[in-house]
């Protein structure tokens, strides 16, 4: 701690010196001519013949990453948080109060540069100073010896210091970046029209999940942050928009996890005149493109796993799915009747271990029974699909069927990446749903527990047949990046308030 009081006292002194010798201590702009990582792109693999015959000028600018001086020569390692860049400077080089301003440069500073290019005797592309401007002190010594910043908490809650130290968190949101940008480009070409849809809402709609609630005090009225946009962008389909899609923020006011965070992104996007076994179509193609583009692979690494992102991927039926895990546990074969008789598949329930709540249908614990036993298990891209009716309260039934829906969710390193379905258009069975759903909840006196009466009003103006689909954003990113925790791929994610030393 004495160490870092000292270095604190040293910043700020070298800065009243600067001070002191007339230079602006927080100028409002720099004019440069090139960043660091353009001069890099370019002339990196320039012979030195070549850059001494070219005699190319240069204005850059960037952080300090080095500081370092043997005799007449000094030299500076400058980054713009992509690309490096060595900087030379000699006392009989630089104007007297420039070489000065050197002096009193610290650790992680920013400052600007012009000069020309060269490549030193170690041949290493280097700009030899003619002009030192101070940009800005940088008051709090980073991290000693740019060795990176590896205190996950620090990581989290000073981004901004993890992004300074770490080249490779600067790289996953760039993936995130691109990969926003592709999932746009690819369904803009296909006719989907972007919307917006309403993050504060009346109602909380379009997923089982707890709300946020805040209040708006002009209208004296609670409102719901939302869980998911379906409901409203249901609600355009029949208006006409045949195709359209969100890329949202949603709350959850659940548990934080490796999985989960309260605040996430997702693509939700609906297609009118299709059903779910097109969106599995699309969605493998949609991954694929995506992970071409954002990290230029279709195999990426995942922990101790290798991904195959290439269609086709596994289709695999839930209750398949849930009869394969419990036949290797229960030592006999498991019939698809077996999950769907309540008292049977509470019966292996129990003897697998599976906790079950009293009231469960067989629906919910054949659920239950896939999340406890199967989802950790996926690890190729594998489509789950047809599910219990009970457990999927917007989608349509199968035709012959109606314990089961036309759904899937998509798995790829044992986390659910997507959930789509074939919409329910049939406002009286909709109806009926909503009225099972609330029954099956404990918590009815609460006042989101209610059903959308405008949305079913809505389906009887006419749905069309249509299948809609999310995606989570930071799951995929997380797999594009190999990263283990949704923390690593949101920039700013929830944390409990710390008070700053």
């Amino acid at each position: 701690m004495a160490e870092t009081s000292d270095q604190l006292q040293q910043r700020r002194s070298n800065l009243r010196e600067l001070e002191r010798l007339g230079v602006p201590p927080y100028p409002g702009g720099f004019r440069q001519t090139d960043t660091v990582t353009a001069l890099v792109d370019e002339y990196g693999k320039s012979e030195k013949e070549v850059l001494d015959d070219a005699e190319r000028l240069t204005k850059t600018s960037g952080r300090i990453l080095a500081i370092r001086s043997f005799g007449k020569a000094n030299f500076l390692v400058l980054s713009d948080g992509e690309a490096r860049i060595q900087i030379y400077i000699r006392k009989d080089s630089v104007p007297e109060r420039d070489f000065a301003i050197f002096r009193l440069l610290d650790f992680g500073d920013f400052v600007g540069v012009q000069g020309h290019l060269f490549r030193t005797k170690t041949n290493e592309l280097t700009v030899w100073a003619s002009q030192i401007v101070f940009l800005a002190k940088c008051l709090v010594p980073l991290p000693e010896k740019w060795h990176g910043l590896s205190d996950v908490e620090i990581r989290y809650r000073q981004r901004y210091l993890d992004l300074i130290v770490n080249p490779d968190s600067r790289r996953v949101f760039k993936i995130r970046s691109r990969v926003l940008s592709m999932i746009r480009r690819y369904l803009d070409v296909r006719d989907y029209l972007e919307v917006e849809t309403p993050m504060m809402q009346p109602m909380a709609g379009g997923a089982i999940a707890q709300p946020f609630v805040t209040h708006h005090n002009a209208l004296d009225l609670d409102l719901f942050l939302r869980v998911a946009p379906e409901l409203y962008l249901k609600r355009l389909v029949i208006g006409g928009i045949e195709r359209v899609y969100e890329i949202n923020r949603s709350f959850r006011n659940e548990g934080i996890s490796t999985q989960h965070n309260p605040e996430f992104t997702m693509l939700e996007f609906y297609q009118a005149y299709s059903d779910y076994r097109d969106l599995m179509t699309m969605t493998e193609d949609l991954i694929h493109s995506v992970a071409l583009d954002a990290v230029g692979t279709d195999e990426v690494s995942y922990g101790t796993n290798r991904l195959i992102l290439r269609p086709p991927f596994a289709r695999v039926p839930l209750r398949e799915a849930v009869r394969n895990a419990l036949a290797s546990r229960v030592n006999r074969v498991v019939t698809e009747e077996d999950l769907r008789s309540v008292e049977t598949v509470r019966a292996l329930a129990v003897q697998v271990g599976v906790k079950i709540e009293p009231s469960a249908s067989a629906g919910k614990i054949t659920m239950e029974l896939f999340e406890s036993l199967c989802e950790d298990m996926l690890i190729q891209p594998t489509f789950i699909h047809d599910f219990p009716t009970e457990v999927s309260p917007l989608s349509k039934q199968t035709p012959d069927d109606p314990d089961t829906v036309e759904r899937f969710e998509l798995y790829i390193g044992g986390m659910e990446v997507a959930n789509a379905f074939t919409e329910l258009n049939d406002p009286v069975e909709q109806r009926l749903r909503f009225d099972q759903q609330l029954r099956l909840r404990k918590d009815d006196d609460l006042e989101e527990n209610r059903i959308d009466e405008d949305y079913l009003r809505a389906l009887e103006y006419g749905l069309p047949p249509t299948a809609g689909e999310g995606i989570g954003i930071d799951r995929l990113v997380m797999l594009l990046t190999d990263s283990q925790s949704i923390r690593d791929v949101i920039l700013f994610p929830l944390m409990k308030p710390k008070s700053i030393p």
